[in-house]
């Protein structure tokens, strides 16, 4: 049952991560960018982690295994934008990923799917299309275009987009006042979850180094597949303990609620939950 409280007290909130707690340090703590560790800006480029989010996840490194930010972001602006020595950053929904010495690691099905798409030449024509969007190039991976600054032209750009994608072999995902084109290659937030917890699909993982928990927190319609593979992994035996936040926003899917155990109120309410397990974890 969702606990999505008008006051919710750190008491409460305390008592929603005992279980997680109680597991420490096997426990994964999975998080959102945009509009969960930084509040919702027009520009994107100029969106930052609220400096409380980024103290309690200083806190938590070394007493947790992983901190992970899953975004849709590409990994070289979160290397910016998340200053945690520590942390794991997986970009572009799970399709990017930080590898050894500050490298930005593709997953190979995009890069064979990017070497036969021009992704230059749809955010030109998204520009010449519709002049008023703002049109997001993601590290050569995707190509967002974002319509909080002129809402009415959303309906008509969407429909560009997929009609875009469909003649390119693209996928398209839905964003919160925004759409993005990226390569047709089945990774989402849930997928990135999953590998977080059960290693990549044929590789062999170090029991000792197994989760027995996660935390995941997010606000948006590709968080939803992270908070129901968190419980699903709970269910198939995998995890002991799962505590899915969302984070309250005018702009949050309806069901948000519905899909997770904690509600906080925005990205404010998230960074005070942070300082609550950092703390619970440090005692």
């Amino acid at each position: 049952m969702p606990r999505h409280h008008r006051h919710l007290t750190r008491r409460r909130v305390r008592a929603a991560f005992a279980p997680v707690v109680a597991c420490a340090p096997a426990i994964g703590v999975v998080l959102d960018f945009d509009g969960s560790l930084a509040p919702i800006v027009d520009d994107p480029a100029t969106a930052r982690a609220l400096p409380e989010s980024i103290e309690a996840l200083r806190r938590l490194v070394g007493r947790v295994r992983p901190i992970a930010v899953v975004s849709g972001r590409p990994v070289e602006f979160l290397r910016r934008a998340v200053p945690v020595p520590g942390a794991v950053l997986l970009g572009q929904y799970g399709l990017e990923r930080e590898g050894p010495g500050r490298s930005t690691v593709l997953d190979p099905r995009a890069a064979d799917a990017l070497a036969r798409t021009d992704l230059a030449a749809f955010a030109a024509g998204a520009r010449s299309e519709f002049p008023t969007l703002r049109v997001e190039e993601k590290g050569g991976v995707a190509v967002t275009l974002h319509w909080r600054e002129d809402p009415a032209v959303g309906e008509a750009a969407t429909e560009w987009a997929r009609a875009a994608a469909a003649r390119h072999g693209l996928a398209t995902v839905a964003g919160r006042m925004a759409i993005e084109l990226r390569p047709d290659v089945p990774v989402d937030k849930g997928s990135a979850v999953r590998e977080l917890v059960l290693g990549a699909p044929g590789a062999v993982r170090d029991p000792g180094s197994a989760l027995r928990a996660v935390v995941v927190a997010g606000d948006d319609l590709g968080d939803l597949p992270a908070f129901d593979a968190a419980a699903a992994l709970v269910s198939e035996g995998y995890l002991e303990a799962a505590v899915r936040i969302g984070v309250r926003s005018a702009e949050a899917p309806d069901d948000l609620a519905e899909r997770v155990d904690l509600v906080v109120a925005g990205p404010h309410g998230l960074s005070q939950a942070l300082g609550v397990l950092a703390r619970a974890l440090g005692r």
